[in-house]
């Protein structure tokens, strides 16, 4: 295991651990409080959850992997639902966190309360924010803008030219390879597919659990009205709350969210 200090995120502490010879990145944004672990969605990282670790802090560790092929975690030819939920047990193992509150957000929602379904002794809580408990059953993927976008350029100035419209939503994330060369924290063709592999009909996996489990939607959000209602009437123990947000509620709306989540956890 590696660990080094992880400069653009305040006190966080970056490590890894080695699955089957493939490199599993997290942050640890530290303290002695009871443990959170923190799962980002498609396009995203543990990074982006540095907000809400300094809001929840003292009382509580915030943990926040970044995801197979995402981030500083390695590329993999796997991104079906049960490599994704294989990484976390690893993680929690690798932690000795026996048991844990899970936070996620969209692909990391599901993963979450997918996996709070087969290993419910180990989830103490779920905070589900954005993540439905149905999704692309239409065959659509939103996804699809991807399929056109390059992964690596040269230099930063092509791969900025060659995102296109895209550029101002991944710039800042770029990162340099040790040959010069600058790529994506992701590959898209692959986060295309991952996408894919998340859409389906999991009611099953969601109502599986009655451990208290708050959710969190956005207003301009994927989960539709109905469904939001159906996730907190199906399964014991949820509560909703809805924020002036999109999709990307925890950084559209950070101070609101936080607020929430704090309110919530401070019932556990």
């Amino acid at each position: 295991m590696n660990t080094t200090a992880e400069p653009t995120t305040a006190t966080a502490v970056r490590s890894e651990l080695l699955i089957d010879g493939r490199r599993l990145s997290y942050l640890d944004f530290g303290g002695t409080g009871r443990p959170l672990v923190a799962l980002h969605g498609h396009l995203s990282e543990g990074a982006t959850f540095a907000d809400l670790a300094r809001a929840l802090g003292p009382e509580w560790r915030v943990i926040a992997p970044d995801q197979r092929g995402q981030g500083e975690s390695d590329r993999t030819a796997d991104y079906d639902r049960e490599g994704y939920l294989a990484d976390l047990a690893t993680l929690l193992d690798h932690l000795g966190l026996d048991r844990t509150v899970l936070l996620g957000h969209s692909l990391g929602a599901v993963n979450a309360y997918q996996f709070a379904a087969r290993h419910p002794e180990r989830v103490d809580a779920l905070v589900n924010a954005e993540g439905p408990a149905a999704l692309g059953l239409d065959g659509s993927n939103p996804f699809g803008f991807l399929l056109n976008l390059p992964y690596d350029a040269p230099t930063r100035e092509a791969l900025v030219a060659g995102l296109g419209p895209a550029a101002p939503y991944f710039a800042d994330r770029l990162r340099q390879n040790a040959d010069g060369s600058w790529r994506l924290p992701f590959h898209p063709q692959e986060m295309y597919r991952s996408e894919d592999a998340v859409h389906g009909d999991h009611w099953a996996d969601w109502t599986a659990t009655d451990c208290p489990a708050l959710l969190v939607h956005g207003t301009r959000g994927v989960i539709p009205a109905e469904q939001v209602r159906a996730m907190v009437e199906r399964r014991p123990g949820t509560t909703a709350v809805e924020l002036d947000a999109d999709h990307l509620v925890y950084t559209t709306a950070p101070g609101a969210f936080a607020e929430a989540v704090r309110a919530f956890l401070a019932t556990l």
